[in-house]
């Protein structure tokens, strides 16, 4: 077990008339003058975009509004709610949406008060000593953005999807309805589901396998994911089981599950290179690229893997084969993935075979120019991270 800090300040407000007490929030934590931060006309046609506004009047918060956030969030986005907050004098962000929206709200925050390009902050050329204060209205369980201080931010430019974590952009407040994610795709549920167990399983997969506490509870969440999707697929209005994955989307995600070790994270920047390409979806890029991550490490500490198979997958431990038990976990993996309509690798995440080159063009966006590796589990050279992406093909 390694010492560790854990922060997470973020005030959560869940239930099914949570959104009652915006306005409250947001004069609680210092806001005047709001960005309403949005992605597509999702919001608005839910009625819940027209909500916000009506309660921000009656609660006499001044607003304005900026919409077009999109997957995988855009730096010219950030561009623009940047230009727009400096205008309006806007002193608070509130995203409305999910990950990608409170991802941009954070570059936003960020950008408001540094006089260069925000895109500084990414490239880690800059360190914030400020930022504008972040909440968020939830609609899309998946990033666990809205407790965590880490963003993700797309370049249009070269296509580079880079992340950023500060503890100066945790959001000041979480307003959690499930209800709001009941009309979510079946898709985006699914994926939304993977990415939520995989911010768990990059935790998971370490070599500090002393703190069982820490493990029983990623272990829990982790099966409890699993346990409601299929409920969720069945029927979307479920509010039982909507609920507990919006709040296990949080908890995977605000550092709870890696109290006492230190984390892997290479899944997560080998996907990043194939959203920046393809512009897939996050958690089912995560998908496709796992169970060529979990094969290729799994030597590294077969332990580690056996109890991931027996306590979470279900698998029964052969004493015998331990390496075995180990990948019968990973093939059960893979069969929850089909289950919920999940790819289990990238031919089947974007529809046609990944070319060398492309490949290629990944592994030096991801190891920055062949100058650094990725992972903790098992570090991961460039020639590693080319490995896995060809058995992911």
């Amino acid at each position: 077990m390694v010492d560790f800090n854990y922060f997470a300040p973020t005030e959560v407000v869940f239930g099914s008339r949570s959104e009652e007490q915006l306005a409250m929030l947001v004069r609680k934590y210092g806001g005047s003058k709001v960005l309403v931060h949005y992605g597509g006309g999702s919001a608005r046609k839910s009625g819940l975009l027209d909500k916000i506004e009506r309660l921000l009047r009656e609660g006499g918060v001044e607003y304005v509004m900026l919409g077009g956030v999109v997957p995988n969030p855009r730096l010219s986005k950030v561009h623009e709610g940047i230009g727009l907050c400096r205008r309006e004098k806007v002193d608070f962000i509130l995203a409305v949406g999910g990950g990608s929206v409170i991802d941009s709200s954070k570059a936003i925050a960020y950008g408001v008060p540094y006089d260069g390009d925000v895109w500084d902050v990414y490239m880690q050329r800059y360190t914030p000593v400020t930022c504008l204060p972040v909440a968020s209205v939830l609609t899309i369980p998946a990033a666990g953005s809205e407790m965590s201080e880490s963003s993700v931010i797309t370049n249009e430019d070269g296509d580079v999807k880079i992340g950023y974590s500060n503890n100066l952009s945790r959001p000041k407040f979480a307003i959690m309805n499930p209800e709001r994610t009941y009309t979510l795709p079946p898709y985006q549920t699914a994926a939304g589901v993977t990415d939520i167990m995989m911010h768990t399983m990059e935790r998971y997969f370490s070599h500090d396998g002393d703190m069982n506490l820490t493990d029983a509870v990623a272990e829990a969440l982790l099966r409890t994911m699993m346990e409601c999707v299929p409920e969720v697929l069945r029927d979307p209005e479920n509010y039982r089981y909507r609920a507990q994955i919006m709040w296990g989307g949080s908890l995977a995600h605000n550092d709870l599950t890696g109290c006492g070790r230190i984390g892997d994270w290479a899944t997560h920047q080998l996907e990043h290179e194939l959203s920046g390409m393809f512009d897939v979806t996050h958690g089912a890029g995560l998908a496709a690229v796992w169970p060529s991550w979990a094969r290729y490490v799994l030597k590294c500490d077969v332990s580690r893997f056996v109890r991931f198979a027996v306590n979470v997958m279900g698998v029964e431990n052969d004493f015998t084969d331990p390496e075995g038990t180990a990948v019968r976990g990973i093939e059960a993996m893979e069969r929850f993935y089909h289950s919920i309509g999940m790819p289990i690798n990238i031919r089947e995440l974007i529809g046609r075979e990944i070319t060398d080159a492309e490949i290629g063009e990944m592994v030096r966006k991801c190891s920055h120019g062949y100058t650094i590796t990725q992972g903790q589990f098992k570090v991961l050279s460039p020639e590693d991270l080319t490995a896995i992406y060809n058995l992911a093909r």
